[in-house]
C-alpha cells in the first residue's frame, strides 16, 4: 500500500497532466472544478490516467454518482434531498460532503471536489 505522500503524488501527476496545471495549483485543498478547471468531459481522462497510474478498475459513477444526482427518487428541484444525502454518502465516504450538505444544489457536487478527496477515493480504493 503506498504511503500517503506517494499516493498524491500519483494524483497530482495525474491531475497535472489531464488538466494542463502547474504542480503548485495541485494542493489538497483545490477544487477540481472551482480551482483547476476540470470539466466533466475531463474526469473520464482523470479516471483513466487514475486507473493507470495505481493499477486499479474505476467503475463509471464510482468517483461521481451521476445515478443518484439524476433519480428524482434523490432530487427535487435540483437539490438533493436528505434520502440522495445518504445514499451519497454511501457511494462516497471518500469525500467531505459537509459543504455540500449546507446546499445540496447537484451542481455544486462537482464544485466541491477536492484533490484530497480524490486522494481519499484511491485509498480506499487501495485498501479494498
Amino acid at each position: 500500500m503506498p504511503t500517503e505522500d506517494e499516493i498524491f503524488d500519483k494524483v497530482r501527476e495525474a491531475l497535472m497532466d489531464a488538466l494542463g496545471v502547474d504542480d503548485d495549483e495541485v494542493v489538497p485543498t483545490a477544487t477540481l472544478q472551482g480551482d483547476l478547471d476540470a470539466e466533466s468531459i475531463d474526469f473520464l481522462d482523470i479516471v483513466f490516467r487514475l486507473e493507470k497510474a495505481f493499477d486499479i478498475k474505476i467503475e463509471r459513477g464510482e468517483l461521481f454518482p451521476e445515478d443518484i444526482l439524476t433519480n428524482a427518487d434523490y432530487v427535487n428541484d435540483g437539490k438533493v434531498n436528505e434520502e440522495g444525502i445518504v445514499k451519497l454518502r454511501e457511494r462516497m465516504p471518500f469525500a467531505d460532503l459537509t459543504k455540500f450538505e449546507s446546499e445540496p444544489l447537484v451542481q455544486n457536487l462537482g464544485q466541491q471536489l477536492t484533490v484530497k478527496d480524490m486522494c481519499n477515493f484511491v485509498a480506499h480504493k487501495l485498501a479494498a
